[in-house]
C-alpha cells in the first residue's frame, strides 16, 4: 500500500478582531469596521479592519484620520482583548477535537497535522472544519493545505476570506515562483530590498539563486529562504513549541534581608529592565507577568497577573510588577525578588495586539529606547535610565539569576 504523504493545514482566521466584534454584534456585519486604539483622537492607528473596510483601501497600521478620509462611513471600535482571547480558545478547541497535533502560532492562526487521520477525502474533512468554525463561532477562516508548514502558510494566504487552497510541492514552480519575493512568508521589506539589490525579484529567482551569494547577503537565513522557495521545509507540527519560550525572567538574591520599600522597588526596576532587554532580544512580548517574593524565613510566594495587552517595555513591566508586589507584600523583610514575563508571543506575529494607547506609546518611546540601549552597550548599565531614578546603594551588590524557561528552581 502506498504511504500517504504529509497533510499539513494552516488555519488562519480572517480579519480576526473585526470578525469577533461582528459575531458579538451582528449589526456590524457587512459594514466597514476598523479596530483602533483611540477612536477619539486623529493619531489613532488601525489594528485590523473588516474586508468591507479594506475595499475602500483601509489597511492595518494606517493612521485613523487617513482611514476615515478613505472611508467616511468607517465604524471604529477599541480592541476588546478578553473577547478575542475567548474566541481564540474556542477556535483552538475545535481544532484540537480533530487531532492532538495542533501548533498555535498566534492568537488567530495555527497548524494541524492531519496525515495519520485522514482516510477519507481530505478536502471534505477540511471543509467540515471550516464550516464548523463558521457555524459554531460565526467566524470565517482560510485554510492552506500542503505537505509542509511553509507551503500550508503560503496557501492559506492565497484565498481570503473563507478560502481553502491546496499547494503541492509539484505546484511550486507554476504557482509560487512567478510571485514577487515580498509575497513569500518570512521575507520582510528590508530583506526584500536586499534581494532586489542582487537581482532577486521573484520567488523563482530566489529558488534558483546562488547559495553562496545568498549566504553572504543574509547569513544562514539565505540558505533557509532558498530551501523554502523550493518548497523544502522539514519542520514538524509541534504542539509543545508554544512552550519553547514559556517565560523570560530574572531574579535577584539580596545580600541581606530588606524591608525598605523604595529599595525593593529599585530592585524591581532593575529586574524589569533586564526582562525588557531579554524580551526585545528574543523578539517576544508577554501576555502575563509574575513576581516571586522570598521572605526572610525562606517562605516563597509567586503571584501572577494577566495583562490587557502584550508588552516588552520596562516601564510597563515595572508597573505590573510593582502593583503585584505591593498587593502581596506585608512589610516583612525580603531575601529574593523575581520578575518574569509569561505567555510569550512573537512580536512580528502579534500584529501589534496592543491597545493603541500602547502602540502610540511604543512609537514615542522607541527613539529614546534606542539611545538608552546604545548608551548601555557602550558604557554599561546604570549610566542612564528612562522614567525612574535608581538610588545607588553600595551595600547592594545582589546576586542575580537569569532564566528563560521558569524560575521554579528558585523554590528549591
Amino acid at each position: 500500500m502506498k504511504k500517504r504523504g504529509k497533510i499539513i493545514l494552516h488555519v488562519d482566521m480572517n480579519s480576526f478582531y473585526a470578525s469577533v466584534e461582528a459575531a458579538h454584534d451582528p449589526s456590524l456585519k457587512g459594514k466597514p469596521l476598523a479596530i483602533a486604539g483611540n477612536p477619539e483622537e486623529r493619531k489613532g492607528i488601525v489594528v485590523t479592519c473588516s474586508y468591507e473596510a479594506r475595499s475602500y483601501g483601509v489597511k492595518t497600521t494606517m493612521p485613523l484620520w487617513e482611514a476615515k478620509k478613505l472611508c467616511p462611513s468607517l465604524i471604529v471600535m477599541r480592541p476588546n482583548f478578553d473577547r478575542y482571547r475567548e474566541a481564540s480558545k474556542a477556535m483552538f478547541a475545535i481544532l484540537c477535537s480533530y487531532t492532538e497535533l495542533v501548533e498555535p502560532v498566534s492568537i488567530d492562526e495555527g497548524y494541524m497535522d492531519m496525515s495519520e487521520l485522514i482516510d477519507q477525502d481530505p478536502i471534505e474533512l477540511i471543509q467540515t472544519i471550516q464550516e464548523r468554525i463558521l457555524r459554531e463561532l460565526d467566524l470565517p477562516c482560510s485554510i492552506g493545505v500542503a505537505p509542509s508548514k511553509f507551503l500550508a502558510k503560503m496557501a492559506s494566504n492565497m484565498k481570503k476570506p473563507l478560502g481553502i487552497t491546496v499547494l503541492r510541492k509539484r505546484d511550486v514552480p507554476l504557482i509560487m515562483w512567478p510571485m514577487d519575493v515580498r509575497a513569500m512568508h518570512g521575507i520582510g521589506e528590508k530583506t526584500a530590498q536586499k534581494l532586489y539589490g542582487i537581482g532577486v525579484k521573484t520567488i523563482g529567482d530566489l529558488a534558483n539563486g546562488e547559495e553562496v551569494q545568498l549566504k553572504a547577503l543574509l547569513g544562514i537565513n539565505g540558505k533557509r529562504l532558498k530551501d523554502r522557495a523550493n518548497g523544502v521545509d522539514e519542520r514538524k507540527v509541534d504542539p509543545e513549541s508554544v512552550y519553547d519560550f514559556k517565560s523570560v525572567g530574572n531574579s535577584m538574591t539580596l545580600p541581606k534581608d530588606v524591608s525598605n520599600q523604595s529599595e525593593l522597588i529599585s530592585v524591581l526596576f532593575k529586574l524589569s529592565q533586564k526582562v525588557s532587554q531579554r524580551l526585545k532580544a528574543k523578539g517576544m512580548l508577554c501576555y502575563s507577568l509574575s513576581v516571586m517574593i522570598r521572605f526572610k524565613d525562606r517562605k516563597t510566594i509567586t503571584r501572577s497577573c494577566t495583562l490587557n495587552s502584550p508588552i516588552d517595555h520596562q516601564d510597563d513591566l515595572l508597573a505590573a510588577a510593582k502593583s503585584l508586589f505591593l498587593s502581596h507584600w506585608d512589610g516583612t523583610s525580603i531575601r529574593l525578588l523575581g520578575v518574569t514575563g509569561q505567555e510569550l508571543v512573537e512580536r512580528r506575529q502579534a500584529v501589534k495586539q496592543l491597545d493603541l494607547f500602547s502602540y502610540e506609546e511604543d512609537a514615542r518611546h522607541e527613539p529614546v529606547d534606542k539611545v538608552l540601549d546604545e548608551i548601555k552597550k557602550r558604557y554599561g548599565t546604570g549610566k542612564l535610565s528612562r522614567g525612574m531614578m535608581v538610588k545607588k546603594n553600595n551595600h547592594f551588590p545582589a546576586a542575580e539569576t537569569s532564566f528563560s524557561k521558569d524560575f521554579l528552581k528558585d523554590h528549591e
